[in-house]
């Protein structure tokens, strides 16, 4: 019979890692992967499945905050870790781990990166957002005119030290984003794996510190680079441009890759836009509502007439009921509903990256009056985290 325990300590924990590697192929980890991994573990939030003595499960997650539309900021659990020993797949184990973590969770929503698409739906997580991978000709790439403020290299020293205080000031303006913990740090700036070859620029305006980039170049062949942009975060419209001016102007660069927003501009920004090529769309954002009330109460909505949703939530019954949505605001009711969703649904209109109109083409949801929930969940942005665990 399958347990679900919250671990404790560090003997624990590093189990904890070693058997979800190893759900994901991966070799256990060797002390100077764990001496990084270990400061992401937070006591309270590791939990493990049990069979007697043996750990078969794992999840996590890390304690930080989610912009939603409308700019507000709410305490967020990121999801992360969760695998199933290969010996104990299709047993329900993982239903037993994702049904006590969403019971224990102290947020009201919670969000992860799925390694495949079919699995957290039946949870209550909803596909919430995308990012598109894009490629830039850098030797076509000509942006006209020049930088409004300064770029600057800065040592990896320094980076540690006023990346996380940028990103904290001005990271968290889209809906989509979300806030970086010590753990997440520690493991993105460890030189001696992800981060050793990486370059930070700092970009200051006539305010001072408001963006940054992290990026890595590597030889494709015969001195030919490619630029990874890893991390871009910038606080005003200046500072983007004029990071990406520093981006296509790098010398010995032949190609810039990036993952961004599907409505960042980059395009617009050369004077030819073909050389900014989409070479693929991906999702990112997996969504799960908590607290559907709460939640719904903190974003803002567009200008429609009421409309009342029906929510079911299989897991988490507290959520089932009728809301009524309005320009104003929501509430519960106890009125007749216009539509009829699954949580896991409703966490993918939540940031708007999907429309109520859309799901009904397909069939997924039921009943009337799908423009006015559109138009009441339309966002001026499309959702992006850039920050991935």
């Amino acid at each position: 019979m399958t347990e679900i325990r919250v671990l404790s300590d560090e003997a624990q924990f590093r189990a904890h890692l070693a058997v979800f590697r190893r759900a994901m192929h991966w070799p256990p980890p060797n002390d100077e992967q764990w001496q990084i991994a270990q400061l992401s573990y937070e006591p309270g939030r590791v939990l493990a499945a049990f069979d007697g003595d043996e750990m078969i499960g794992t999840t996590l997650s890390f304690g930080s905050s989610l912009v939603v539309p409308g700019g507000a900021v709410v305490p967020h659990s990121a999801i992360s870790r969760v695998g199933v020993r290969a010996d104990y797949t299709r047993r329900g184990v993982l239903t037993s781990l994702m049904r006590a973590q969403l019971e224990q969770l102290p947020d009201p929503v919670a969000t992860l990166r799925a390694s495949e698409g079919r699995i957290y739906g039946r949870f209550g997580y909803g596909l919430a957002g995308r990012w598109r991978t894009v490629e830039i000709d850098a030797k076509r790439a000509v942006v006209a005119g020049e930088m409004t403020g300064r770029v600057r290299m800065i040592d990896a020293d320094t980076a540690d030290k006023l990346l996380p205080e940028l990103h904290a000031a001005v990271g968290l303006t889209r809906p989509g984003q979300i806030g970086r913990w010590v753990g997440w740090w520690a493991r993105n700036r460890d030189r001696k794996t992800d981060a050793e070859n990486s370059v930070a620029v700092v970009h200051s305006g006539p305010d001072g510190d408001d963006g940054f980039m992290v990026y890595k170049v590597s030889e494709v062949k015969d001195f030919k680079h490619k630029m990874s942009i890893e991390d871009m975060v910038w606080a005003n419209d200046d500072a983007w441009r004029d990071l990406w001016i520093y981006a296509s102007r790098l010398d010995l660069v032949d190609k810039i890759e990036r993952d961004l927003a599907l409505d960042e501009p980059v395009s617009l920004l050369f004077d030819d836009p073909r050389v900014v090529y989409t070479e693929d769309v991906n999702d990112e954002i997996w969504l799960r509502l908590v607290d559907v009330e709460r939640m719904l109460q903190a974003r803002t909505y567009g200008v429609a007439d009421p409309v009342v949703i029906e929510v079911q939530d299989r897991l988490l019954p507290a959520n089932d009921g009728r809301y009524r949505v309005s320009s104003q605001g929501v509430e519960r009711v106890n009125a007749q509903a216009d539509i009829t969703i699954t949580v896991d649904l409703l966490g993918a209109v939540y940031f708007g990256d999907t429309t109520f109109s859309q799901l009904a083409a397909t069939k997924r949801i039921v009943g009337a009056r799908f423009g006015e929930a559109d138009a009441l969940f339309a966002v001026p942005q499309k959702p992006f985290c850039g920050t991935f665990f």
